[in-house]
């Protein structure tokens, strides 16, 4: 019998290039998509006619634990704050009455490994701690409640029983184009590229001697791909509940070395008068656009050895460093600063 999934947020980014891959590597699966209206549900629809939609939003949570009770496994991919969710989630998958536990994977966030540069206010200043998800994997489980994500990473980790298998799944920046039905584009890099070339000047917090990991999009929904069919191997390789925590990772970078990188590659281009960079504080890069300290000023720092390991995962994409040029002519494009082949045609 065909295994039953139920997905959430597949019209974003990363729930979106997931439902690409799955739908390729096995269309025999039966999965439902959680879609918040019937204009969603149509882009959805019109790529992929064999998914079931059900309508509605978080906040549906009725309809969410209906779904994840006649499931095998659930992926999360939307809101990872949203508690309503992921308490129906937890109770769907707790009445399930097939034979077996159900699964959950839950995509987090690794900005909770921001939490030491936010209680210090250390913004745009490297900090040395590195986390891990194998030796310290108690780390991962254990952070302060007012670390970001926390809430819901509580609420995952406390579900899981002898009916209820969890995994969390913690990506830091995430890069490259989505093959997703709807929304195909990252944050981080791209927003603040987008400010750049608004501002007609490129910024950083501080120093910018923070460091955070990375990972491409395509890479990311191979190892969700690995934790599915995982499950549905009775849960090996993988491992699951308080040792089911994977950071999914590629690599470091210093937000400084990226912001000069986007600059000098915008001003060839000519995008930008010119190639500096100009330091702000914490509260003028918030006032640039909404939580801009964070995404560009913290750090986050945790090496995934779990997925390689466990499930040989082995990511391979191009670095985020090689994505550079696509994400500033994209961005620009977006903006109508510059124009594309197809536009120069049309003219």
């Amino acid at each position: 019998m065909a295994p039953k999934l139920l997905l959430t947020g597949t019209t974003g980014y990363i729930g979106g290039d997931f439902l690409y891959l799955v739908s390729q590597v096995h269309p025999d699966w039966e999965i439902t998509c959680l879609v918040r209206n019937s204009d969603k549900g149509a882009k959805v629809a019109a790529v992929y006619p064999k998914v079931r939609l059900i309508y509605g939003d978080l906040d549906a949570v009725e309809t969410i634990e209906e779904a994840a009770a006649n499931a095998d496994i659930v992926y999360h991919f939307a809101n990872c704050d949203h508690e309503a969710s992921a308490k129906a989630i937890a109770k769907g998958l707790a009445r399930r009455q097939d034979d077996g536990p159900g699964y959950w994977i839950h995509t987090s966030g690794t900005l909770i490994l921001g939490a030491e540069t936010v209680a210090l206010a250390e913004f745009g200043n490297r900090l040395d701690k590195i986390y891990d998800d194998w030796d310290h994997i108690q780390e991962l489980s254990s952070h302060p409640d007012e670390a970001a994500h926390r809430n819901v990473d509580k609420i995952v980790l406390s579900s899981y029983s002898d009916r209820v298998k969890t995994a969390i799944v913690c990506p830091p920046t995430i890069y490259g184009p989505g093959r997703g039905p709807d929304n195909t584009r990252s944050v981080q890099i791209y927003r603040s590229t987008a400010e750049f070339l608004k501002r007609k000047k490129a910024f950083k917090v501080g120093k910018a001697e923070n460091i955070w990991h990375y990972v491409h999009v395509q890479d990311l929904s191979k190892l969700y791909l690995l934790l599915g069919e995982a499950a549905l191997n009775g849960g090996s390789p993988a491992t699951w509940n308080e040792l089911g925590y994977y950071l999914a990772e590629n690599g470091s970078f210093v937000w400084g070395d990226v912001i000069q990188k986007i600059a000098d590659i915008a001003h060839k281009k000519g995008l930008l008068p010119d190639s500096d960079v100009e330091s702000l504080s914490q509260d003028e890069v918030d006032r640039i656009f909404v939580h801009g300290k964070y995404q560009l000023g913290t750090n986050s720092r945790g090496v995934s050895v779990r997925a390689k390991k466990l499930l040989g995962w082995k990511p391979t994409m191009r670095s985020i460093q090689d994505e550079l040029p696509d994400a500033v002519e994209s961005e620009a494009r977006l903006l109508g600063l510059i124009k594309s082949h197809v536009d120069l045609v049309q003219e």
